[in-house]
């Protein structure tokens, strides 16, 4: 893989220098969604696909981008002098958004860059490709200009901040923070509030976690995730009249119960519930797994999906039909949809000697009821994003 990128790198951009690699991981959220911006905790893991990155400092100001996923762009030339987000600049918003967190954050940026980037996450499958292309090009300005005193946790916050200020998606902090401070064999316990985290092993000697794409992609993702936050907030601003908390992700489910009728609008009211019980489930969940109660872990996946479903209201029916499938099939422990919402990709833990059935039986009858084809990739947990030799 390397070589390939280093000879495409050096044809376009020419030879001599030094050019350094660069990789940071996709992720898979285990449990905990849409809690992020609540205030809950999140449970993710970094995956062993994500964005490779190569790079080279050049003596001006000039930005030289090329992406080997999208060959047909060639190379787009910008400049550090011109950092402002343009529809016409595509998939370089998101670097040179970076670029311009580094530089609004005091961190001053005296040389342009070639940067030549290849990702192996599938695109549209809400496996985090952005929040990848965000760290990478963090971990990579932070290198090249020897900015030691920035650690992964601060390079995921300029990515988070990057992705809502520079191209207007309001997220949180998990996917950027799961790609940058991701673990072999561990997912991340992360109190979004606080980012206080511990890693938690994830090593299922008799199961395997199986991602399930469902190939679309409902063009409603962006506005709605914004909705959905607007939603939270109207909640949280009510309850606040009643009681004293900073963030959803406070309260306990009686709490909940006990304050729910101050929140007017009903649609507010299920978006917080979702967001309370989430939360808990969470908590509970990273619990069960440390306990090593699989089984438990996979009742608490299945109710998040349930939550996702009907108070959020963030699946779409190919995510739903992807999961009923799945909950049919003996050895599958749990499934839920995993990411934003709106399409994208399924998360199951199957048994070892479910997996094939699994993979032939969710296909066939997702094929049957939707005429698309989704596709299935058994994943390993890998390292957050570094430097490669």
């Amino acid at each position: 893989m390397k070589k390939a990128l280093n000879e495409t790198f050096e044809e376009l951009f020419g030879a001599g220098g030094e050019i350094r690699a660069y990789f940071a991981p996709g992720r898979v959220n285990l449990i905990g969604e849409h809690t992020d911006y609540n205030g809950g905790h999140v449970f993710p893991c970094a995956l062993t696909i994500g964005t490779y990155g190569l790079a080279r400092k050049r003596e001006d100001k000039k930005l030289r981008f090329y992406s080997m996923n999208f060959p047909e762009d060639g190379v787009i030339e910008s400049s550090l002098e011109d950092l402002k987000p343009a529809e016409e600049a595509g998939w370089t918003n998101y670097p040179k958004g970076v670029m311009w967190a580094f530089e609004a954050r005091g961190h001053k940026l005296p040389w342009g860059v070639d940067f030549l980037v290849y990702g192996d996450i599938p695109n549209g499958s809400g496996l985090s490709s952005s929040a990848s292309l965000e760290v990478l090009t963090g971990w990579m300005l932070k290198d090249i200009h020897g900015i030691e005193s920035l650690s992964g946790q601060e390079l995921a916050v300029i990515g988070q901040y990057a992705e809502n200020h520079f191209n207007g998606m309001n997220c949180g902090i998990m996917d950027q923070f799961a790609s940058a401070m991701g673990k072999k064999d561990s997912a991340i316990f992360l109190d979004t509030s606080t980012l206080e985290f511990e890693y938690a092993p994830v090593v299922l000697p008799d199961a395997r976690i199986v991602i399930t794409n469902s190939k679309v992609k409902h063009s409603l993702v962006g506005s709605a995730y914004n909705d959905r936050r607007n939603e939270s907030e109207q909640a949280l601003k009510d309850l606040q009249q009643v009681v004293h908390i900073e963030t959803l992700g406070d309260l306990t489910e009686e709490a909940f119960e006990e304050h729910k009728m101050a929140i007017k609008d009903p649609v507010c009211r299920k978006r917080a519930k979702h967001a309370v019980y989430e939360n808990q489930r969470t908590i509970k969940a990273y619990n069960a797994l440390k306990a090593n109660d699989l089984e438990a872990f996979g009742k608490y996946m299945n109710a998040s999906h349930i939550s996702l479903r009907d108070d959020y209201e963030v699946s779409c029916d190919e995510i739903d039909i992807l999961v009923d499938l799945a909950w049919q099939i003996p050895g599958v422990i749990g499934s839920r949809m995993t990411g934003g919402g709106f399409g994208g990709c399924t998360v199951s833990i199957v048994k070892n000697d479910a997996v094939d059935d699994f993979i032939e039986k969710v296909g066939e009858g997702y094929q049957a009821r939707t005429g698309h084809r989704a596709e299935f990739y058994v994943v390993d947990v890998g390292e957050g994003a570094h430097r490669l030799s």
